[in-house]
């Protein structure tokens, strides 16, 4: 789809980056999924500067919650399977 109202192209804009299924995407990230819905003249230069209005991008990424400890250093194993690992995800 070729847009040239600017309505058209924020919106284009808005919705690559912070929909829900868009999931608040990087900048070469929205990039790519503004090139395969639509095209208009200096989409680049639009995109960079869409980007650079976004509050999450101005802020330092930095994780939430608690501090991380030491490392353990294990014995080592003698058999596969002696010991298992598990990192959890959460939120």
């Amino acid at each position: 789809m070729t847009l040239t109202d600017r309505t058209l192209i924020n919106t284009m804009l808005h919705e690559c980056h912070y929909n829900v299924v868009s999931a608040h995407l990087s900048e070469d990230r929205t990039l790519e999924r503004v090139k395969t819905c639509s095209w208009w003249s200096n989409w680049k230069k639009d995109d960079a500067e869409y980007y650079q209005t976004c509050d999450r991008f101005k802020k330092p990424n930095r994780a939430i919650g608690n501090k991380f400890g030491m490392m353990i250093q294990n014995q080592e194993q003698k058999c596969p399977w002696e010991r298992v690992h598990m990192d959890w995800v959460t939120e």
